[in-house]
């Protein structure tokens, strides 16, 4: 029988556009701490424990991390800013097998697409919402049923697709 694990992608709260910074360092609008708070809020409540978080390096995603009160050990990876669904997934290889539950914070496109990669059931009800828009501080909750080391294209089932408003 496979150990699956929970693979819980989600994309930063919506940023504000402040003249003079740059994208990388780009804040939270109030908009995308409440909402990010409402993603924390839903992820406790329907997801199992996060045991581990990825998050890109920008501001707004760390901040998006922050926001959702998810404690859990972060990594921060400034491959998943601006990342493929590859560089995303090379990242959740690299994960502890010990880990249950991995949170990916990360950037439009690389986390929808990283969510339309793994899924096996890429004609689901939840695919065709991720396809037709993944919107600031939405979530995608995958079901793996092998090591983080063997992650690849196809391997998972994408479970829901929730967007906290």
């Amino acid at each position: 029988m496979a150990d699956y694990r929970t693979l819980v992608l989600m994309r930063h709260g919506k940023s504000s556009y402040p003249e003079g910074i740059r994208d990388h360092e780009r804040p939270l609008a109030e908009r995308g701490l409440r909402e990010a708070r409402l993603g924390g809020e839903w992820i406790r409540e329907n997801v199992p424990p996060v045991d581990a978080v990825l998050c890109s390096t920008s501001r707004r995603t760390v901040e998006t991390l922050a926001s959702t009160g998810i404690e859990a050990p972060a990594g921060f990876e400034k491959s998943i800013y601006g990342g493929s669904p590859a560089d995303v997934i090379a990242a959740a290889r690299t994960t502890s097998d010990h880990v249950k539950t991995l949170l990916i914070v990360g950037h439009e496109p690389g986390i929808p697409w990283t969510a339309l990669d793994l899924a096996s059931n890429e004609n689901s009800e939840a695919a065709q919402r991720i396809r037709d828009k993944f919107p600031t501080s939405a979530i995608a909750v995958l079901s793996v049923p092998v090591p983080w080391t063997d992650l690849d294209d196809s391997v998972a089932t994408l479970l829901e697709f929730h967007v906290p408003r």
